[in-house]
């Protein structure tokens, strides 16, 4: 831990402020007391924090609304929130809402207590560029194959469930199909003490009524017609470890008492048994139906529903993390290396048509989009010819060039003259350059390459010679200047993405005179 750094401690107990003081001090921080939610509010808008601690309960106020005043007023102030009311669930909010973590009382380790608000310090520090370094999930995540990207929805969420694997709490985790749900509930079980022990995970939709009871729970021999040896269910065999229970809107009302049941008492009957058997089992449910709703309508129990939603996680769509998929395709075609003799490269034009499709099946509908293109590729580099007619088909309708407007709402049965007019309105006004983001300049660079290729078949149409074609040596110059800018001057990637060997292209760079641009260190 670094000394000489600010820590606030809110509690009403007198001997928790005085024991973290003593604590605290012996390092070398310096610790503000506060024993109300007032002193708190005080203490916040008057001095800076790197820590705080604050009680979920006080006499005035409550522990989420001080966390929130110090996030709005702090947002670089790591808080731990301490619980000893049984407040599990509200200890798990307030890490949503940005909490770094939560204690229950009473305090049986100093180490543990140490070591945590330790953590706290490092991650703060990381965060807000005093230290450099990657978060702690990050080996974890590779390890299980969990592909967080770099969207900030993505990362906070990691960032979550790798805090909430570590307690021992069931979590839910809703999202649409194909978002990735099992890979996040491995991710879950690898981070958590469980992690050496085994995890299952069981679709609650894929089993039919009469089987799902019995591979959840077993059955005793002779239980029913066929059933010759005791059988010993996921359960059981699941003791001290994980289970994964996916789709769980679809389980029956039968198995939703009986599920009720385990969570509530830790031990279930055996299908024709009569003898309890104990298990100690996390669960994470999955669903991509809204619970909540099925609560309301009388499918779902209500019960069942508040013991599995301690901690409810959302996997966003595709859609809504597209920046993500350049990342996600990339590890998909490095996964197909062991098992093809060619390095695999994507075009630009290709990737830029995967990042405007709106991927209705998500992170699946991907992988099975790159597998297909993968089978028709006979180079190293998948272009736009290698995706499905549905993906081209959505982005060719998403880039169809439109009638131009402009102020003097322009018609498409407007003569020529009117089209001149419009155009050179639009290139003498340079603003709507500066309008453009990320989200649409690639959609306006295709519809200014369609017009222009529309425009050429028209000259030729009137029997125009149109524009000089350039020559095959500028053409080249342009193609090898633009993949080194677009591969931040890699010549290995540049290279290989060109359909060209790296002494090949040294000596095209060297004998055109290409400069090599690589971003800023």
């Amino acid at each position: 831990m670094a000394p000489s750094e600010n820590i606030l401690v809110i509690d009403d107990e007198v001997e928790v402020g005085s024991f973290f003081r003593r604590l605290l001090q012996r390092k070398g921080f310096n610790v503000s007391l506060a024993h109300t939610g007032n002193e708190a509010v005080h203490l916040i808008d008057s001095a800076n924090f790197a820590v705080a601690l604050i009680d979920l309960k006080l006499p005035d106020t409550g522990g989420l609304e001080l966390l929130q005043h110090l996030k709005n007023n702090q947002p670089d102030c790591e808080a731990i929130i301490m619980t000893g009311y049984g407040t599990t669930r509200t200890a798990v909010k307030a890490i949503q809402l940005g909490a770094f973590d939560y204690i229950e009382k009473p305090f049986e380790d100093i180490a543990e207590i140490e070591e945590l608000i330790g953590k706290a310090l490092d991650y703060g520090h990381r965060v807000t560029g005093k230290t450099i370094g990657q978060p702690e999930w990050i080996t974890t995540a590779k390890q299980v194959g969990f592909i967080v990207g770099k969207t900030p929805k993505m990362l906070r969420l990691t960032t979550v469930a790798e805090k909430i694997a570590k307690k021992n709490i069931n979590v839910l985790i809703q999202g649409e199909t194909g978002t990735g749900k099992e890979i996040l509930a491995r991710f879950i079980h690898a981070a958590s003490p469980r992690h050496q022990q085994i995890f299952i995970p069981i679709n609650c939709s894929a089993l039919p009524e009469n089987l799902l009871e019995s591979e959840l729970f077993g059955h005793e021999r002779g239980a029913f017609t066929g059933a010759s040896y005791l059988h010993r269910g996921i359960f059981e065999i699941a003791d001290n470890g994980s289970l994964f229970l996916d789709e769980i809107g679809e389980a029956n009302s039968s198995i939703q008492v009986k599920l009720l049941r385990v969570l509530e008492t830790c031990e279930f009957l055996r299908v024709g048994g009569e003898k309890p058997v104990k298990t100690d089992v996390r669960i994470i449910a999955a669903t991509n139906v809204d619970l909540e709703k099925a609560v309301r309508d009388k499918q779902f129990r209500e019960d069942l529903f508040y013991r599995l939603d301690v901690v409810r996680l959302e996997l966003p769509p595709l859609r809504e993390r597209k920046e993500d998929i350049p990342i996600l395709v990339n590890h998909f075609l490095s996964q197909t290396s062991g098992r093809t003799s060619k390095a695999l490269q994507v075009s630009p034009e290709a990737m830029a048509i995967l990042q405007e499709y709106n991927w209705p099946g998500n992170i699946r509908e991907l992988v099975n989009i790159v597998d297909q293109a993968i089978a028709l590729c006979e180079g190293s580099l998948l272009l736009p010819t290698h995706l499905p007619d549905k993906v081209l088909q959505v982005t060719s309708n998403s880039f169809a060039p439109v009638a131009i407007s402009s102020p003097n709402n322009y018609q498409s049965d407007t003569t020529g003259q009117s089209v001149l007019e419009t155009l050179e309105s639009i290139t003498a006004n340079s603003g709507w350059i500066e309008a453009l983001n990320k989200d649409n300049i690639l959609k306006a660079h295709r519809l200014t390459k369609q017009i222009r290729e529309r425009l050429l078949d028209r000259m030729q149409a009137l029997s125009l010679p149109g524009p000089l074609p350039p020559s095959l040596e500028e053409l080249e110059i342009k193609t090898i200047t633009r993949t080194l800018s677009y591969y931040h001057g890699n010549i290995t990637i540049a290279a290989r993405s060109l359909g060209i060997g790296r002494n090949t292209l040294y000596r095209k760079i060297k004998e055109h005179g290409i400069e090599i641009r690589k971003p800023p260190a």
